[in-house]
């Protein structure tokens, strides 16, 4: 077993964990010997096109022979939040590992951004992320170890350039809130062994919100699980090993000794396009 793979008995909290890369993203660490918490608002399918369940996945974690605890939460909701992380850590005893996968999606200009969309996106990009950490690290502080993963961009490159924000400008302040977020975490909780990482993909990824947005095709999507694996990559290290940085997938996956990356292509022989941050608004419409 490398390093790669060593989650034994590591308990990962993951938020959207019902479906698409939060899904992806609890059966990676299970097969690696996570337990995990599988937290979304989907507890019964209502809507066939959109399948998954917290109890799907929780089935799944455990065919894979770990245990895993469904909870069912609105991540807008803050009493909620911290009342998962309390059942969590009654269940299992601790949180090794957060995720805060759930996330929500608008791009459109500033004046075609209602007021309450602009707090929808914020509430379940960075508010939640922020009070689900909230309440995770004392429980890390406490066994002196964590690991909390935001699926957000790096701060580095051109983040500086307006350019960067033009039609997404709500999207790209939640996201980017996230990974300040990580920043500061990790700044803060150094000495307990705890670090935060920002995680985001080289290209778009399958995903319900890539084909309800038409994001392209499959031709230009990887699977979910390059996501997932390098959530593991991440997880896998030692809090310490890893601070304060933002981390593409696959520049990630290559330091990891990573050097195939066509058993993610959603289509076979077809290598998608690396899409920064910055070239997202040019890859759809402005208005959605």
């Amino acid at each position: 077993m490398t390093a790669l793979m060593r989650l034994q008995d590591r308990v990962v909290f993951i938020t959207g964990a019902s479906r698409g890369i939060g899904r992806a993203v609890a059966l990676a660490c299970a097969r690696e010997g996570a337990n995990i918490v599988v937290a979304a608002k989907t507890d019964v399918a209502e809507n066939p096109k959109i399948p998954g369940t917290i109890h799907d996945v929780a089935k799944e974690v455990e065919a894979l022979g770990r245990k895993a605890l469904a909870l069912k939460l609105d991540v807008r909701d803050d009493a909620a939040c911290e009342q998962a992380v309390s059942k969590a850590v009654e269940h299992f005893g601790r949180i090794d590992a957060l995720v805060n996968n759930a996330g929500a999606l608008w791009w459109a200009d500033v004046t075609e951004t209602p007021v309450k969309k602009f707090d929808l996106i914020m509430g379940i990009n960075v508010r939640a992320s922020f009070v689900l950490s909230r309440a995770a690290l004392p429980h890390m502080v406490s066994r002196k170890y964590g690991h909390i993963v935001m699926m957000s961009p790096p701060l580095e490159g051109d983040a500086s350039s307006p350019e960067v924000y033009a039609h997404h400008g709500a999207y790209a302040v939640s996201k980017l809130g996230m990974t300040m977020i990580a920043h500061a975490i990790t700044a803060e909780y150094a000495e307990h062994n705890i670090t935060a990482h920002a995680l985001w993909p080289a290209t778009a990824v399958e995903s319900y919100a890539t084909m309800n947005f038409g994001l392209g095709g499959p031709e230009v999507w990887r699977k979910a699980d390059i996501i997932a694996d390098g959530t593991v990559a991440l997880l896998a290290k030692e809090p310490s090993a890893r601070r304060g940085k933002g981390w593409i997938d696959e520049d990630l996956l290559r330091e990891e000794g990573v050097t195939d990356f066509s058993k993610y292509q959603c289509v076979p022989g077809v290598e998608p396009p690396r899409m920064e941050f910055s070239s997202i608004p040019k890859a759809t419409a402005t208005k959605v």
